[in-house]
């Protein structure tokens, strides 16, 4: 499944960013894989999140789409448009047949590797495109730490879950940045773990 008129990851564009954050997850690849699969719990460690509805017939592949909310009501839709099996997928944020607001497109992909017998390695990566020309790239700009942070927060927020079973809260995110990371870094991107 592929829109041929928007541009996807790896599409040479002026306007496209991608920000990527990596986790090291205590935890066997398929274990993860497995977790990672269920596209049915990304509140369970998005922040901000509330809610999660799968509205495809299909629940995992090419083509399963989801609404996540983060407030009654209002959601932003993902679908699958990227499956490989054991490593990750590639979702579309979108509202319907628009990009999901503000974006011109955006795109988020998760992607597991193994390091090692009892460890993976996480990967999260957005990548996006804004419109209106200078404007859009002004926004871009004004933008950027969010994104980062948000990319950081969602792999470090995996980890949290995967690793213990329970969803992620904004609160077990601080904990977790005041215990492992020096002052400067807590209200940054998470530094990846090793």
């Amino acid at each position: 499944m592929r829109n041929t008129e928007i541009p996807r990851p790896g599409d040479e564009t002026d306007m496209a960013k991608e920000v990527t954050a990596t986790q090291i997850i205590d935890m066997p690849l398929a274990q993860a894989w497995d977790k990672l699969r269920d596209i049915s719990c990304a509140h369970h460690y998005v922040p901000g999140i509330i809610d999660t509805q799968i509205v495809s017939d299909n629940k995992e592949g090419v083509g399963a789409s989801r609404y996540v909310y983060r407030k009654p009501g209002s959601y932003i839709q993902e679908t699958v448009e990227e499956w490989h099996e054991g490593e990750g997928f590639l979702i579309r944020l979108h509202h319907g047949d628009k990009p999901a607001a503000p974006f011109k497109s955006a795109w988020f992909r998760y992607q597991l590797a193994s390091e090692g017998a009892e460890r993976t390695r996480l990967t999260t990566t957005m990548h996006f495109e804004m419109p209106w020309g200078v404007i859009g790239s002004l926004l871009e700009k004004m933008m950027a730490g969010v994104v980062e942070k948000t990319v950081a927060d969602v792999a470090l927020a995996m980890k949290l879950y995967y690793e213990s079973g329970e969803p992620t809260r904004g609160a077990d995110l601080k904990a977790y940045k005041t215990q492992h990371y020096s002052s400067s870094d807590r209200n940054n991107a998470a530094p990846e773990t090793e």
